[in-house]
Parts: C-alpha cells; sequence; structure tokens
C-alpha cells in the first residue's frame, strides 16, 4: 500500500516553508514519529516527523525547495515494511493487516460523523474515498482534538482554514460547517481591515542601482522576510510614542554581582534582564492595559489575566522573540535558567512554535552592544514593548554634591489606541523606581 505523505499544519498563520534538509532518500526504512525533513519557517525550523512506517518510494521534494501545508513530500510504501519483517504464525494473528487498519479508521470515523449525515447511496462514494486521504494526512492535533466530523476537517482544508482555531458552537463543542464558515468570515475581514488600514503604503520600485557600480543581491532567509512585513504592520497600524527614563542601578548592580553566584550554580546568569522580566511582570498587574490586546474588528479591548513576556535575542539569522510563559509563577533565579535556554535554544535555532507565541509584552535589550537609546517599535498584538540601552556611570546630585551613580537608560514604547502618555510614563518611572528599591516590588508588586 502506498501512502503519500503530505505537509502537515505546523501552527498558527504558517502555509508553508522551504525544506532545509531531506533526512532520508528512496529505499530507506522510516518508523512512525522519524524525523524525515527539516522546515524553515518565518518563525524557526521544524522538523518533519513521519506519520506512518514503511519504505521511502519516492522524495518528490529537495532542499531549498518551497512547501505548502498539504503537499505531497515522501511516499512510502507500507507493504515493502511488513514484507522486510517476518513474523511468527502468533504475530501475524495478533497484528492487523493495513486492511484491517484501513477498516478500524473508517469505523472510527463512522462513528464521529454527526447524526445530522445520515449515509445515502449518493453519499457512500464521498465517504468511501477521502477515508484514506482525510486519516492519513491529517496530523495528529487535528485528527485527535478538533471535534469535528471528516467532512467539515476537509471543507476546512479546502479553504485554508486551521480547524483548531475554529469555536464549535455544538454540543461540547462540536465544530460545524457553519462555525468554519463564520471563522473564515471573520479572518477574511482583519485582513480587508488590515488592507484598508494599509492603503497608500505601497513598495516603490527600486532604481537600478547596477547603473553607479557593482551590487550583489541576497534572498531574503524566511525570519528577515517575515519581520520585514510583521514590523511594517505594526509600524503602519500602530500609532507609536515613545517614553524615556532612566533608572539608578548603583545598588542594584552590586545585589546582581552578589547574588550572581547562585544563578550560576544553575547554568544560568543573573542578568539585568532577568531581573527586568520579575519587574516588568509586577508592574503590568499593576497596569493591566500593558498586558492587553486591541481588537478593532470587534471594537474591544483584551485584557489578558496572565502574563507571558518574550525576550529579543540577536542571532546571525535574525532577530527571534522566545516568551518565558507564566513570569509570576517564577522566581528571578527560574527566569534567569529559562531565559539561558531559550537564547541558547534561539541561537542555535531550535526554538518551538509554542516558545515564540502568547506573548503579552516585550523586553529588547541592546545594552550588551551599546548606544544611550532607541525607539523599539511594539510587536503586534502586544500594545507596549520595553528597551533597554547600556548603562553608564553618569554625576548625579544627591542633595550636597554630585556622585557617581551607574544610570540605565530605558525606553518605552507603546500603543497610543489604548495607552495614554501619562500612562505611560507613570509606568515607566514605576519600573524604574523597582529598580532603585527592590522592596517596591513586595510592597506594591
Amino acid at each position: 500500500m502506498i501512502h503519500e505523505l503530505k505537509l502537515p499544519e505546523l501552527g498558527e498563520n504558517i502555509s508553508g516553508g522551504t525544506v532545509v534538509n531531506v533526512l532520508v532518500k528512496p529505499g530507506d526504512p522510516i518508523e512512525e514519529n522519524q524525523i524525515i525533513m527539516e522546515l524553515e519557517t518565518d518563525k524557526a525550523v521544524i522538523e518533519v516527523p513521519s506519520e506512518t512506517t514503511g519504505v521511502v518510494k519516492e522524495v518528490p521534494v529537495n532542499d531549498g525547495d518551497e512547501v505548502q501545508v498539504g503537499q505531497v513530500i515522501l511516499t512510502v510504501d507500507a507493504q515493502a515494511a511488513s514484507a522486510k519483517q517476518p513474523q511468527t504464525e502468533e504475530e501475524k494473528d495478533a497484528t492487523p493487516t493495513d486492511e484491517e487498519v484501513n477498516i478500524d479508521k473508517k469505523a472510527t470515523e463512522t462513528e464521529e460523523t454527526p447524526p445530522a449525515e445520515p449515509e445515502t447511496p449518493e453519499k457512500q462514494p464521498d465517504k468511501e474515498q477521502p477515508v484514506k486521504s482525510i486519516a492519513a494526512d491529517l496530523p495528529d492535533s487535528e485528527r485527535f482534538i478538533a471535534p469535528a466530523a471528516p467532512s467539515v476537517r476537509r471543507f476546512a482544508r479546502e479553504i485554508g482554514v486551521d480547524i483548531n482555531q475554529v469555536n464549535g458552537s455544538g454540543p461540547g463543542g462540536r465544530i460545524s460547517v457553519e462555525d468554519v464558515k463564520a471563522y473564515a468570515k471573520m479572518i477574511n475581514q482583519q485582513k480587508q481591515a488590515a488592507s484598508g488600514l494599509l492603503k497608500g503604503v505601497q513598495d516603490e520600485p527600486l532604481p537600478d542601482f547596477s547603473k553607479w557600480g557593482t551590487v550583489e543581491r541576497q534572498s531574503m532567509n524566511k525570519i528577515r522576510e517575515k519581520t520585514a512585513q510583521h514590523l511594517s504592520y505594526a509600524w503602519a497600524t500602530i500609532p507609536h510614542v515613545t517614553q524615556f527614563d532612566k533608572a539608578d542601578i548603583t545598588d542594584l548592580e552590586k545585589l546582581r554581582k552578589q547574588f550572581g553566584g547562585k544563578a550560576e550554580q544553575l547554568g544560568a546568569k543573573l542578568t539585568v534582564t532577568a531581573i527586568l522580566l520579575k519587574v516588568v511582570e509586577k508592574a503590568l498587574k499593576i497596569f493591566p492595559a500593558f498586558n492587553a490586546s486591541i481588537d478593532m474588528i470587534k471594537k474591544e479591548i483584551i485584557y489578558k489575566k496572565y502574563y507571558n513576556i518574550g525576550v529579543a535575542v540577536d542571532t546571525e539569522h535574525g532577530l527571534l522573540v522566545p516568551v518565558i510563559k507564566n513570569v509570576d509563577q517564577k522566581n528571578i533565579l527560574q527566569l534567569s535558567q529559562e531565559l539561558t535556554e531559550l537564547s541558547v535554544k534561539a541561537r542555535d535555532r531550535k526554538l518551538s512554535l509554542d516558545e515564540m507565541q502568547g506573548g503579552n509584552f516585550s523586553i529588547s535589550n541592546l545594552g550588551g552592544i551599546g548606544g544611550t537609546g532607541f525607539t523599539p517599535v511594539v510587536n503586534a498584538p502586544e500594545v507596549a514593548i520595553l528597551g533597554v540601552s547600556r548603562a553608564s556611570y553618569e554625576p548625579v546630585y544627591d542633595g550636597n554634591a554630585f556622585v557617581p551613580r551607574l544610570m540605565l537608560p530605558l525606553s518605552l514604547s507603546y500603543d497610543h489606541r489604548l495607552i495614554d502618555g501619562a500612562d505611560a510614563a507613570r509606568f515607566l518611572r514605576w519600573v524604574c523606581q523597582a529598580l532603585e528599591q527592590p522592596f517596591l516590588l513586595s510592597l506594591e508588586g
């Protein structure tokens, strides 16, 4: 039996990617869940597993090819694998054949089909034929999580909708065709609204630079391409304002060095960024508008009751923003350890999609490189981002004389549709005070 393995759903808003490395070739035996290829998307490099066991018959894609979700990436001969593994008589009796497995799949999917779709002679061919393609081609997440009939799943795939993103209106959250249509309509309205906001912002044709000298063209990698698209959208749709302030971290720096050894015992570094994760989390509780998003389609403000903070990481492949989840449930040492691990994974291109999603607020620290200040771009759909520059000693008047103090420049960019200037100034001033007087974290946080 020949199975066509198709590229499964890779994650929210990801329609495909570039093949980085095909790990199998025709004639190779493979097992279910074995990694068969590495794929670069606009967010990370993803390992694609096999959904079946067998022998590779054909590999229709090569390194560097662009592939889309649902495209055939491998054909596998399942019978060849069975022939190469002789079984005892008892094993043969106990092991179901491919035909029996397909029968079980058909029976299972028939049970999943709601009573509203009765068996009729007209529907019988439609019911028999799609079983192989639907059951074999769906990713595990779609096959076992989304409560929907096979026909609804097929309809969602045909119109390019991720069935797992649809809210079902039926009993137990069961998803109907109408639910899929409503979700597709909402997505289309959002795209239309975005295109309306971006009207007039178009790419202009470039001149022929080669007329003035030698040039070299290089294709953008997926990360750079997605960064350019996303930040262009964020800059065009969000009215940005940036608030600046400085925090006196002279005493904090002494504490950081004093307790840095505890983090080193965990294989981590106690950095200002790790401390800022906890400070910002406390600030988000005091100023909930900064832990929100705006839904311009429904004219609503979405206030989040969880605290996930993204941290920008500079890599040779481009800017990546892993997200530290549930910051309020972790201490500074735990945050230091997780931040170190995610930063390493970002530079090694080992971040999973889940590790880059779900952020409510972002921190971008350029202090290790230099600079006295910058205006970071808000990472939509978040509404604010904190920029951190290099700390330096400055003369500060203490009431009697000028004394050297270690001052940390901070810049807060925010979405002026939701956040007013006075609120931004209060938020950033609170962050500065918490860095200067850590007791404030316990007193007010």
